[in-house]
């Protein structure tokens, strides 16, 4: 025990009582290495210096864990750590040749080793928070652009260094936690994340997200590589809250909406992605009427209900994922029923779905279904473009006659006679039957001929037919 006890104190003494000589060495080699020619220059043996200091320091904590004790000059050994990897981290920067270095040495594994042995140990907060911020950073520069980096850190810490810190009670720390997690990411490892116990670490990356919607890492993570995984996203959305599937919906749709460098194999991402959506709206669709109450105005469900239909519509703008969509069983039927539905409940009580019309036309209305209908209305008119089938569909279904009804001005559905103007235009586009049935609709006094008239269409009589037909506006 006394042998086991002068060899403690010698690692202690190491580590913990270094002379301030060495941290102010440090401190040193991290302001020269903030430049590109030192950072160049840098020998091997400095980095073996470094990694000298973090071994004792690391067997000295990890000795002091297993009995139980205080560690002497905690604060000093804290200091170190924390310089250890300030030099480290700056000596990284755009430099493959010490990252080569230090991967070589083993200074990854020591690191990770080190980060993990520092979670949870009760210890003066502000000192412990700067060496794990310093320690991550590291790891992140490391990693930049190196793959052989990124393969060493996602041996060594993956998945619990991820699991740890991506819910640190540190904000900074789960920030670098995100980026050293985004930069070691590539779609094979991506699929990693489909096993049970990994799972948690895209759950974690979501709820940072929620948590700190300015989180670049966090956004980047999904966007870039999360999204690029339709299973990996299904998984996700079936664990996550309303609030969280509604923040990914939302990143959802700035991919789908970003149409500048989609390629093919994007464009079947995307594919898959608007199967498994349409399925999910046509489960919860429903949902919106609970917004008929105005207790219920905040009802999470129904937000999700919504977020799914702007995904959509924005979808169907899509050539690629519109036609796919066109075909999708009972997507457009849903459309149309939910648009009665919503229609019936605004005219069986004043609710959201009313249609009202401010006469001054300064009330702002400030509710999460204003312009649902409108957007129910953009889906039915783009499953319907240049789709025979879907504009027979619509007939059966009695939907014309539903659009037309929705077609007058409404403050809690703004645009909504534009879109109806383009759903009408779709459906009738050489389908000679919707010509007929509006034809006949206007002379039965069951169409407004105002609203055909904002349409551009007018209704005329050639021998025994009446016919649907575009008015060219007259110059001005």
């Amino acid at each position: 025990m006394a042998a086991a006890g002068a060899e403690r104190g010698r690692t202690m003494a190491a580590a913990g009582a270094v002379p301030a000589a060495r941290l102010e060495r440090l401190r040193a080699l991290s302001a020269v290495f903030r430049e590109a020619q030192p950072r160049e220059a840098a020998e091997e043996s400095t980095f073996r210096d470094v990694l000298e200091i973090l071994t004792n320091t690391s067997s000295a904590i990890e000795q002091t864990c297993k009995d139980s004790c205080g560690l002497a000059d905690l604060d000093t050994c804290l200091l170190l750590i924390a310089e250890c990897f300030r030099c480290l981290r700056n000596a990284c920067v755009e430099c493959a040749k010490n990252q080569h270095v230090m991967r070589n040495l083993g200074l990854i594994s020591t690191s990770v080793h080190l980060i993990e042995l520092l979670h949870g140990i009760k210890i003066k907060e502000e000192l412990l928070l700067t060496a794990l911020r310093c320690s991550l950073q590291f790891l992140g520069n490391i990693a930049a652009g190196n793959g052989d980096s990124q393969n060493s850190i996602w041996k060594c810490a993956f998945p619990d260094l991820f699991l740890t810190y991506l819910t640190y009670r540190d904000e900074k720390i789960v920030t670098y936690c995100c980026m050293v997690l985004f930069t070691c990411l590539n779609s094979e490892r991506v699929r990693e994340l489909l096993a049970p116990g990994n799972l948690t670490v895209a759950l974690h990356v979501l709820r940072v997200y929620t948590e700190q919607l300015d989180s670049e890492w966090s956004f980047l993570i999904v966007t870039e590589h999360l999204l690029k995984c339709p299973e990996l996203v299904k998984a996700i959305y079936a664990k996550l809250s309303n609030q969280e599937r509604i923040n990914l919906l939302d990143l959802m749709m700035v991919k789908v909406s970003d149409k500048s460098s989609v390629n093919s194999e994007e464009m079947n991402v995307f594919i898959r992605h608007a199967d498994f959506l349409a399925v999910c709206f046509q489960e919860k669709c429903g949902a919106v009427l609970k917004l008929t109450a105005a207790g219920d105005a905040e009802d999470e469900e129904a937000l999700v209900t919504i977020r799914l239909l702007d995904v959509l519509c924005e979808m169907t703008s899509n050539n690629g994922q519109l036609e796919h969509l066109q075909a999708f069983p009972g997507l457009l039927e849903t459309a149309v029923d939910t648009l009665r539905l919503t229609h019936l409940a605004g005219k069986q009580a004043v609710n959201i779905f009313t249609a009202t019309h401010a006469v001054t036309g300064q009330e702002e209305i400030s509710h999460p279904a204003v312009g649902f209908k409108s957007h129910l209305i953009r889906l039915i008119g783009n499953l319907c473009y240049k789709n025979k089938e879907n504009q027979d569909k619509v007939y059966d279904l009695d939907g014309i006659s539903l659009i037309l009804d929705n077609c007058s001005i409404d403050d809690n559905n703004p645009f909504v006679s534009q879109w109806a103007i383009y759903a009408i235009r779709n459906l009738t586009e050489e389908n000679e039957q919707n010509q007929a049935l509006i034809a006949q609709m206007e002379q039965k006094g069951l169409a407004d001929p105002s609203a055909l008239e904002r349409m551009g269409l007018e209704i005329q009589q050639r021998d025994d037919k009446l016919i649907l037909r575009s008015v060219r506006k007259k110059p001005s």
